[in-house]
């Protein structure tokens, strides 16, 4: 993975073109702002895509990243486990990696069921925070997708961003940031909250 940084020298250089001209200098400023806000969003690698693909959790205590993919056989959901969950270790060399055991069962992992009457749909939550339960399903397309509250409607899950305090004794949620979709509109759905 490649990250593209400005040094000191590049900035400095960049100002003392633009001074002459007060709009250029505000437009290349407004440029420049725009740029190292995009280059920023590289510190939290995002997985490769996968069909199956249902979501993934970003920390802010380092680049790795937790996937949550369908786990299909025969085109369905497999009903004895409907969700494959595992990691990418991009704070390493970026390999590919199971959960331990500890991290499925108390952190990472989720807890699903099938819904009763309503077939190839799973209702769950997640080990670590049961407060919102989530639906694991195929869309009418056989696009596999995760419906979780968001805004206190059912959205397609699609990224989570989880800030963490290392800094005590016992590791704290500052907050949690849930990205999605609208299943009806198909317009991007945000919230912030504080578990």
């Amino acid at each position: 993975m490649h990250y593209s940084v400005f040094n000191p020298k590049q900035i400095a250089f960049f100002f003392v073109i633009c001074i002459p001209n007060y709009f250029q200098m505000k437009l290349a400023s407004l440029l420049l702002l725009i740029t190292l806000h995009t280059l920023g969003g590289d510190r939290f690698p995002t997985p490769p895509f996968s069909p199956n693909r249902l979501f993934f959790i970003q920390r802010s205590t380092n680049a790795n990243v937790v996937v949550y993919d369908a786990n299909l056989i025969a085109g369905r959901l497999n009903a004895k486990d409907p969700v494959y969950t595992y990691w990418y270790r991009y704070g390493e060399k970026g390999q590919k990696e199971e959960l331990t055991t500890i991290q499925r069962t108390l952190a990472y992992g989720l807890y699903t069921t099938l819904v009763p009457g309503v077939p190839n749909t799973y209702e769950g939550h997640f080990l670590a925070y049961r407060k919102r339960k989530f639906m694991v399903k195929q869309d009418p397309s056989g696009d596999p997708i995760a419906l979780f509250p968001i805004n206190g409607k059912m959205q397609i899950l699609k990224r989570v961003f989880v800030s963490v305090d290392e800094s005590k004794f016992v590791t704290t949620v500052n907050y949690i940031e849930l990205f999605g979709k609208d299943p009806v509109t198909g317009k991007d759905v945000y919230e912030r909250f504080k578990p």
